[in-house]
């Protein structure tokens, strides 16, 4: 089960680019971010609601969710956008990938527990490996005041996502489901930016063509409603810093799909790199066996569940 939301998530967030790509044009990015999650948050409630799976929440659980949906499905996603304007998109993947190393820190911070030094090596692995991967448009872009700017964005942006897998661990153990928490986080994170939108004077326009709703559609459905259950159900099962190296995984697909439709070449490098990150993926997934004690040897509980 856990293999499958993995490889689910992996392709899912490794195809979003396509249409966060379409989604450029006459609707502010801002104004798309907001259609994206009310959208996602309807559809998450009408499927909760229609099977009765919808759970009750405490003020607690809502502030919970209130600062998931300004990590997750806000702040982050503004930051990465931005950033994107001043940075190479392989540069914010390279930042965006050491979200396994922050969520292995901030699980050790928040909920004690003990930083695993084959995540820690995993995940750098998989940093050097995007790294030779994205090469070629890192060595090609200029230092400047911008790049800087960018870079801290991307970073800004990363922290939150791992801030938002923090906050949905500590949901999950309250006993609250990823859907019903992507839920309220998705209308709140929407609310918020929506409520932004409105007092900066950006215009709620809308696109009406085939190529802007169906890569809306495709962000609401697989992207946010399948993709961010599938991640953070991962996150509650297989700790934060081992589904989190899936931000290391995606721009891999995102290159292959690259490659069939826009001509992306592999060079020796990006082919090193790949290599790279495929090992930090054994490392990161490598299960460790307690010390054999007696006559009898007691294998370690597997990571997942």
């Amino acid at each position: 089960m856990n293999l499958s939301l993995y490889l689910l998530t992996v392709l899912i967030w490794g195809t979003t680019w396509i249409a966060l790509k379409w989604q450029l044009g006459v609707v502010a990015i801002p104004v798309s971010i907001v259609y994206r999650f009310a959208l996602a948050a309807l559809v998450l409630f009408a499927i909760l609601l229609l099977s009765r799976r919808l759970q009750p929440m405490n003020r607690r659980g809502h502030g919970i969710c209130l600062a998931q949906g300004l990590c997750l499905f806000c702040v982050n996603f503004m930051c990465f956008l931005t950033a994107s304007q001043w940075i190479p998109s392989g540069l914010i993947a390279v930042v965006f990938s050491t979200a396994t190393l922050w969520n292995a820190l901030n699980a050790r911070i928040f909920f004690g527990q003990k930083i695993a030094t084959n995540v820690l090596a995993g995940g750098a692995l998989g940093l050097v490996g995007l790294g030779l991967l994205f090469w070629p448009e890192l060595s090609g872009h200029a230092a400047s005041p911008q790049t800087l700017l960018g870079l801290a964005l991307a970073l800004l942006g990363t922290l939150c996502f791992s801030a938002g897998n923090m906050l949905s661990t500590l949901q999950q153990k309250a006993g609250l489901r990823p859907m019903t928490t992507n839920a309220w986080g998705m209308f709140y994170g929407a609310t918020m930016l929506g409520l932004f939108c409105l007092f900066s004077g950006i215009p709620f326009a809308m696109e009406w063509n085939t190529r802007y709703i169906g890569s809306l559609l495709y962000l609401v459905i697989p992207g946010s409603v399948i993709g961010f259950t599938a991640y953070l159900t991962l996150v509650g099962r297989m700790g934060p810093e081992r589904a989190a190296y899936c931000t290391v995984l995606f721009p891999l697909v995102a290159l292959n799909v690259s490659a069939f439709y826009e001509g992306y070449q592999w060079t020796a490098p990006a082919l090193l790199g790949l290599v790279l990150v495929m090992l930090g993926n054994v490392l990161v997934f490598r299960r460790k066996q307690n010390p054999v004690s007696g006559a009898a040897s007691v294998q370690a509980k597997p990571v997942s569940g």
